[in-house]
């Protein structure tokens, strides 16, 4: 799937969470890890290493959460 497909999706689900309030990054983060296929999320991480054109801040802050603990 291309990034910019993966980028309005996970969007999507953010400008969702986002009226939840603090919780939403969470509710992000839960989304995309139970109901995105992992090359999904692969592809979304990766573009958010490559800089993250186009994600919203709510986004940002539950991939980081979703990125691999070294």
């Amino acid at each position: 799937m291309s990034p910019d497909k993966l980028v309005m999706m996970a969007n999507q689900i953010g400008a969702f969470f986002a009226s939840q309030g603090p919780g939403g990054v969470k509710g992000v983060a839960d989304h995309i890890k139970s109901f995105w296929d992992p090359r999904m999320r692969a592809g979304i991480l990766d573009h958010l290493n490559k800089g993250g054109e186009g994600l919203s801040p709510i986004v940002v802050q539950a991939l980081e959460n979703l990125k691999p603990k070294p």
